[in-house]
């Protein structure tokens, strides 16, 4: 439960800094390049489709007016977090198989 708090906590410094969204969207995007599994790729554009969403709203743009409750991240956080896990275990299994013994 603590790792979970962790995570949101994480998470929620996107909202400041939404630029930090990259930060995974690169990683899944190399971690595509490495193991070829299609899972990681769409974590990837996720992340990547996350980073612009908050910018968007960070911008007043995809928002009217009252930015301050973000009914949206009930969804897209736990989205994100089990698309993440299931691409992190997806190609970490990929790369262990493809690594000679």
């Amino acid at each position: 439960m603590i790792i979970l708090q962790q995570i949101l906590m994480g998470l929620s410094q996107m909202i400041v800094y939404p630029w930090l969204a990259l930060i995974p969207a690169i990683g899944f995007f190399v971690l595509y390049r490495m193991s070829r599994r299609t899972i990681a790729l769409v974590t990837a554009i996720a992340w990547a489709i996350y980073c612009v969403d908050e910018y968007g709203n960070k911008l007043r743009i995809l928002c009217s007016g009252e930015c301050n409750i973000r009914i949206d991240l009930i969804l897209i956080y736990p989205f994100l977090v089990l698309l993440s896990g299931a691409a992190l275990i997806g190609s970490i299994k990929t790369l262990r198989a493809a690594k000679p013994r």
